[in-house]
């Protein structure tokens, strides 16, 4: 008997009123006639489609949304460099997405940025969420309020070159090189295929443009270790071994087993390019397991 190959996903928008003008383009995997299971934020500078091919293989049993983020991708709402402090504009899009598609209870999903968006989402409307499955999120030690990103980070995302001949020329530049250099080619065709806009000329240009991407990496002053502490559904941490942005710091003792942390072997912050087996058992983890309510815990300052 052939085994049937999981659908392909649908690209569809929707509009989030309380957020500016625009639209939220977003990708969804799995049998339109389920309810859905999850809601995956993809990490700064990337998009949806960067993830088809970890995902695809769980959208013959599950649904699973991932849109583009703000200044990401094929979504068009507003974006504003200037007086950008934290990532509350990521949540707060994440939340009236939520709302806009009527989904309560879902799985929680994100790499990144977006494991920290998801998080953050989380603490402010705990009935949105039955669990987070975060991966790599963007966590340094707790810091005094207002200080400084790493400027290199910054640096770089600045000076990042945002215009090439044609999509070819951006995947050939990018294969096996720095950030890339432990990417599948067929993710990495994917991140080029829907990272790129076409320029009237002919030439392509980044969709999320460098003065973007770098102001997601200056600002930092969203609260993650207070959301992790005021969240109140179960946690998993996948921490990647090398270079990871996941820093914890003092105690997590107070929040007993509903956070589970794990640092994964021979990774690097792009763990779910480099271990798409890991990201499919986490979800099907996190979405067949029954929700035990946890107390509401606090981390300690």
């Amino acid at each position: 008997m052939a085994v049937e190959d999981p659908p392909a996903p649908t690209v569809r928008t929707v509009a989030l009123p309380s957020r500016g003008s625009g639209e939220t383009a977003f990708l969804d995997f799995g049998p339109a006639d389920r309810p859905v299971d999850a809601v995956f934020l993809h990490a700064n500078g990337f998009n949806a489609l960067t993830y088809r091919h970890i995902l695809t293989p769980l959208a013959m049993r599950y649904r699973i949304l991932v849109p583009d983020q703000r200044g990401h991708g094929a979504t068009s709402l507003e974006t504003t460099v200037e007086g950008r402090r934290d990532w509350l504009d990521m949540r707060d899009d994440l939340l009236a997405f939520l709302h806009a598609l009527n989904l309560r209870d879902v799985v929680l999903v994100g790499h990144s940025m977006g494991a920290t968006a998801s998080l953050l989402a989380a603490a402010v409307d705990p009935a949105c969420c039955r669990s987070l499955v975060l991966f790599d999120p963007v966590m340094p030690p707790p810091r005094p309020w207002g200080a400084s990103a790493e400027p290199g980070i910054v640096q770089a995302a600045r000076r990042r070159r945002a215009v090439f001949p044609s999509r070819e020329d951006a995947l050939s530049s990018y294969r096996g090189r720095g950030a890339f250099s432990t990417w599948p080619e067929p993710i990495l065709a994917d991140y080029v295929a829907a990272g790129f806009r076409d320029l009237p000329d002919g030439q392509v240009s980044l969709a999320c443009t460098p003065a973007w991407e770098a102001s997601s990496y200056a600002a930092q002053e969203q609260d993650s270790w207070g959301a992790l502490g005021g969240s109140r559904c179960p946690i998993d941490i996948l921490r990647a071994e090398s270079a990871s942005t996941f820093h914890p710091s003092g105690s997590l003792e107070d929040l007993g087993d509903r956070v589970r942390i794990t640092t994964v072997p021979g990774t690097t912050h792009f763990l779910p390019m480099e271990r798409p087996d890991l990201v499919q058992s986490a979800l099907v983890q996190s979405i067949e397991a029954p929700v035990i309510p946890k107390p509401r815990t606090s981390i300690p300052a």
